[in-house]
Parts: C-alpha cells; structure tokens; sequence
C-alpha cells in the first residue's frame, strides 16, 4: 500500500510540473498578433486555416512572445474574408464549431493570453434571414432592421461607395444594404450577439468568451450619408456600455473609417478603450525622420488618460511592409523596432516577422475581393508551398494564385528563419523578449528627444528610469548628439547594438551603423 501510495504520490508531482510548465504566466506587456486565420493553419487537411489550426500553433505564437489574438470575423459568409455575414451568430464551417472556438478561447485563457474578434454587424447581405423575410414584405417582423429607401421595402441601402452588389473572387454575388442600426430590436439583437460571445454559457466567468472586439469601420455618421448618424450616441456607446456591465474588463479598439484621423473622437463619444494608430503607421512607413517625430507625439502623447494606441506596421487591409521597403532586411528591422518600442500596444500581422510580401492588387482583377488576396495569403511555414497545414485556400483558383508571392526556396518562411540568427524572425523575437523585459517600455511615457542628425530618431521611454532610444533610418553611418540635458544623467548603460555611446555635456554621442538601433538606460 504505501509502495502504491508512493507511486501515486509521484505521479500528482510530475503531472503538476507538466500542467504547471504547460500553464505559462502572462507576460507584463501586451503584444497583440493580428491573425486572418482562413491562411494561418490548416488542421484537417482542406487547405483552409481553421480554429483547431489556431489552437494547434499556441506555442508558436508565445514562443515568438505573443500574449494576444486578434482574429478576424468567424461569422459564416459567403466571402473569403468573412465580412458581410450570412449569419452573424454562427461559426463558418470552414473554420469549425462553436465548440472549437470555446476550446480555443479556454486554451488561450488557460495559457494566460488574450482574445479578441473582429466584428462588422452594420450590413446585411440577401442571403440573411433579415433581407429574405423582409424584402418586398413590409410587414415582416424584421422589416426595420434593414434600412429600405422606399415602403415596398424592395430598395435597400446601399453601403459603403454606393455598392449595392459585392462580387467575390470565386464569382459569387450577392446583393447588400445597410442595418438600421437606430431599431431598437436591432439594438437589442446586438447586444444578445456581443453579449454571447463574451459569455457563451452565461455563467459569469468569462473562461469562455472573447476579451474584446474590434469593430470594424466603426463611424458617427455611416458612410457620410446622413441616414444614420449620432451613432456613438445613439448605437455604440449603449451597446459598449451594456456589455461593460456584464465583463468590465472588455477591451474595445475601433477601426476608424478615416485612417487619417487620430481617433480622439471615438474615445470622448465613441466609449472606445483603444483605437489604431494610422498616422503613426504611414509615417514609419515613410522613414522621414521630421514626420515620424511629429506623429508620434500627436499619436502617443494627445489621448485621454487610460486609453490606448494600437501601433502596427501592416493589416489585412494595406500592403505589407516588407512590399513597401523592396524586402529590404534591413529596413524591415527598423520597422520592426519601431512597431514595438515606440509605444502604445504592439499589433503583429500574421507573417510580418517572416517579412511576407504582398500588395493589392489595385483592380487588376477587377471589382473583386480576389485584389486583396496578395496581402492574405497563407502562412509560410515551409520553403516551399507543400508542407502539412499550408492553408492555401486560393490554390489554383485564378491568376491571383499565378502570381502568388510564396516564391520556394526565397528565404521567407518560418522553416528557413529559424535557425538562422540574422533572420527577420529571430530579429522579432529578440526584440519582443527585449520589450518585454523593461518596464519602460511597456508602461513608460513618450518623449521626443532631439538631436543634429536629419537620418536619426531619437525618443526616450520613461518610467522610474529612463531609456533612450535611436534609431537610424538611412542606408550609411550616422553620428549624432542626442539632447540629453532634460534628464540629468549620472550613468549610461549600453543595452541594445554595439554604440556605448558617450556623455559629453548635455549630449549624448553616438554613431549608428546604417540602418542601425541604439539603446541606453539613462539614470
């Protein structure tokens, strides 16, 4: 018996250290992995990513650093991306079941990571029970939750640019119109549709449900038209402030519909936590030292107390960097550097820290969703395009897949980055571990810094200590002098890049290899 009870004993204690070693503490700082999961990873064989493929690459994602997912709509569409629901309520096939998405939810949860989906409920497509049981029948019970320009009910609105009509990559079409978002049974659908995914069994403890959503082309006034405005009033800020009651630790980013706005407005009468940092985006994307300084002030320093920036270098909706910079490593590193120590909360782009390649396709394939395929294309696990649990849903459907930009034997893709400690991939998590291992960098301050030099970005990161940081955004050597005459320096310790670096004065001295980053802690 005791022998037994030894054994027994035993066992409890390494079960306990394999749940335990399994069961990882969440990082400090958030850092957020945009993920259109139709391209991350197949898991049964039907070249289409789903969410068993997602919960099948967790460690893949917290070994990289990730502590959050930010997927796109799960809702069943006709479309590729998602968008434009048949219906709302219910998990695309293609993807899985309910019940895989809540075991998903409560693995991630499990290993301390967060979750949050992209939402879009403000059209309707004529595949929806709304549009068929309302259209031409004005007295159906769902005849208000479309918004009709004329009593027959046979004239939806039209959404976004006037489109009445969305034709697919596959050659469907389908005819689309507008929610109208002021009917209070709508209202209330909403809230029933949100509210369950936060809380799919209504228990209150939230093991199962989303952290937060994104919601997508999030506007006051929809599409400028005049039919439906006074929305953050009138619809989203009830609606955020209902699901606040039931977890008010909801997390909440809005896409702005102008990518050049700021977003202030969505936090004073949105009721919005976060918002995306567009500006910021388009100026890294410049390396123009002037225009990154200037934006990043307005973007990180003009908001209200408590919310947030989402800082990203690439979406699902604009070219990827590494398209942008002519797949210069070098350049994708600066990016990189920026994404993630400028401030605000990193987003990452599924294969951006692969440095994936793709840009849209600009109407080459006509008025099609197939033009935004180069920027969603499957994950590049392997050298090449075979390789167990490629989600190449668009294989072989169209000159989109002729052209595609999985190149074999190109160097982009996880199995040649790997091992190579020079990779964008390795850069990335180098990077993210550096982050994540100073508290001035997740919870500090910006501040501009200034200096001599029109190739070199200089800003400071501060908490209870003070980190400095250059970046040089020109392909040769720079030297500069960093103003440091704010901080009153006793000591300085070289943490990033070969440059000590020197105090002289109020200055600090540097020379940056092209393309290089320097980083101090100042005390």
């Amino acid at each position: 018996m005791r022998k037994h009870l030894k054994r027994f004993v035993c066992l409890i204690v390494v079960m306990a250290f394999y749940f335990s070693a399994k069961t990882q503490a969440p990082p400090k700082g958030e850092i957020i992995y945009h993920l259109f999961q139709r391209s991350f990873y197949d898991s049964n064989g039907d070249n289409q990513g789903d969410l068993n493929g997602i919960r099948q690459k967790l460690d893949y994602l917290q070994d990289l650093g990730i502590t959050s997912i930010l997927l796109l709509p799960l809702y069943e569409s006709v479309y590729y991306h998602n968008y434009f629901a048949v219906d709302f309520g219910k998990i695309d096939p293609e993807f899985g079941t309910m019940q895989d998405f809540i075991a998903l939810v409560k693995e991630i949860h499990r290993r301390g990571m967060k979750i949050y989906i992209d939402m879009e409920t403000q059209y309707v497509t004529e595949d929806q029970l709304w549009w068929k049981d309302s259209y031409g029948n004005p007295g159906s019970k769902y005849s208000n939750y479309i918004l009709y320009n004329d009593s027959a009910h046979t004239k939806p609105e039209s959404i976004i640019f006037g489109l009445t009509e969305l034709p697919g990559y596959d050659g469907t079409k389908r005819k689309v119109g507008t929610a109208n978002l002021y009917d209070k049974d709508l209202q209330e659908y909403n809230f029933n549709l949100f509210k369950y995914f936060v809380d799919p069994d209504n228990n209150g403890k939230f093991d199962d449900g989303v952290d937060g959503f994104r919601l997508d082309h999030m506007m006051d006034d929809l599409d400028f038209k005049g039919r439906l405005k006074d929305l953050f009033a009138k619809f989203w800020t009830p609606l955020l402030t209902r699901l606040r009651l039931v977890n008010p630790k909801l997390s909440i980013v809005a896409e702005q519909a102008i990518w050049f706005s700021y977003g202030n407005e969505y936090f004073e009468k949105g009721n919005v936590d976060r918002v995306f940092a567009f500006q910021l985006q388009a100026a890294i994307a410049s390396f123009d030292k002037n225009r990154i300084a200037s934006v990043a002030d307005t973007t990180l320093n003009m908001i209200p107390k408590n919310k947030q920036q989402v800082v990203f270098i690439e979406n699902h909706d604009m070219q990827r960097f590494a398209t942008g910079v002519n797949k210069d490593i070098s350049k994708e590193k600066i990016g990189a550097a920026l994404n993630l120590l400028i401030g605000g909360v990193p987003a990452i782009y599924y294969g951006q820290e692969l440095g994936m390649f793709g840009r849209n396709a600009n109407g080459k394939y006509g008025m099609t969703d197939a033009n935004d395929i180069p920027m969603r294309e499957a994950f590049e696990w392997y050298k090449n395009e075979d390789g167990k649990g490629m989600a190449i849903w668009y294989k072989n459907t169209g000159p989109w897949w002729d052209n595609t930009n999985l190149k074999a034997n190109d160097g982009i893709s996880l199995e040649e980055e790997k091992n190579d400690p020079e990779s964008l991939y390795n850069f990335y998590k180098k990077m993210i571990h550096f982050r994540q291992s100073h508290p001035e960098l997740i919870e500090g301050s910006y501040q501009a810094l200034s200096n001599n030099n029109d190739k070199v970005f200089t800003f400071l990161r501060k908490e209870k200590t003070a980190i400095c940081i250059a970046v040089n955004l020109s392909d040769k050597v720079q030297q500069t002098a960093i103003d440091i005459s704010s901080l009153k320096a006793r000591s300085l310790e070289p943490l990033w890049g070969n440059e000590k670096g020197k105090v002289s004065g109020n200055s600090l001295l540097v020379s940056l290899p092209a393309y290089g980053v320097g980083i101090w802690q100042i005390q």
